[in-house]
């Protein structure tokens, strides 16, 4: 790749984390495109968009936003806040537009069973009242959020999987990124997690370039290169 190609900036969503990415980071890699997979606090709309927003300050040179899940929102809000973010890349992910809450968007969707698979926790927040937190019953996992991989595999998702923050589906998002910056997206069609219905709506609306692919919502995990093979895409697309 030419130095003024992008720095690819993988977001993982709720109720994961960074190595979420690791099939992804590895085929780029190889192709010698320089990426990064930072952590997402999981704490809220507004913080985590701040943060990534500091990531992306802090990286050289042009990026390539890419999310997954509830990332998507996060790249949407932080792109806004950053001057050399050049292009979007949704996987599996929510494309929001202003003022639409994850709680909005999921509540029309008719291939989504997440809500029913959560589980609300309490944590301390600092100001002396406890905030809430869910995570995804680990009896449910596999059903909700990763059904097109090994049962065993699923497991260890389900024991490592990290909590998001109440706020992450209940705080309004701000003007989206998708509005001014070409997106593309990776629709997973058994996607029961954020609903296949629901992402493929959003991924319209933003006019992403859509590739749809059989899979589960962790399509980034089972079929890392289909995933790979479009950030590819945007990248060459992107780079000057």
């Amino acid at each position: 790749m030419s130095a003024a190609s992008p720095t690819v900036v993988l977001v993982h969503g709720a109720f994961a984390d960074a190595s979420s990415w690791n099939g992804v980071i590895e085929r780029l890699q190889a192709k010698d495109v320089k990426v990064t997979a930072p952590a997402n606090p999981l704490r809220g709309l507004s913080s985590d968009s701040a943060y990534i927003a500091g990531v992306f300050d802090e990286t050289p040179g042009p990026i390539l936003a890419v999310g997954h899940s509830y990332g998507g929102a996060v790249i949407s809000n932080a792109a806004t806040q950053a001057d050399n973010v050049v292009g979007l890349v949704y996987v599996a992910a929510f494309a929001t537009e202003e003022g639409e809450t994850l709680n909005d968007a999921e509540g029309n969707s008719k291939d989504s069973v997440l809500s029913s698979a959560l589980v609300p926790l309490r944590y301390p927040s600092g100001n002396g009242e406890p905030g809430i937190e869910f995570a995804i019953d680990p009896a449910r996992f596999r059903d909700a959020f990763a059904a097109d991989l090994p049962a065993g595999e699923t497991a260890v998702m389900a024991a490592t999987q990290r909590p998001v923050s109440e706020a992450a589906f209940s705080e309004p998002p701000g003007p989206p990124a998708w509005k001014k910056l070409p997106s593309w997206a990776v629709v997973a069609t058994g996607d029961k997690a954020a609903g296949a219905d629901v992402i493929r709506s959003m991924a319209e609306r933003a006019g992403a370039k859509i590739t749809e692919v059989e899979g589960s919502h962790v399509i980034m995990v089972s079929q890392p290169q289909t995933v790979t093979d479009v950030i590819l895409e945007a990248v060459a697309a992107v780079a000057t």
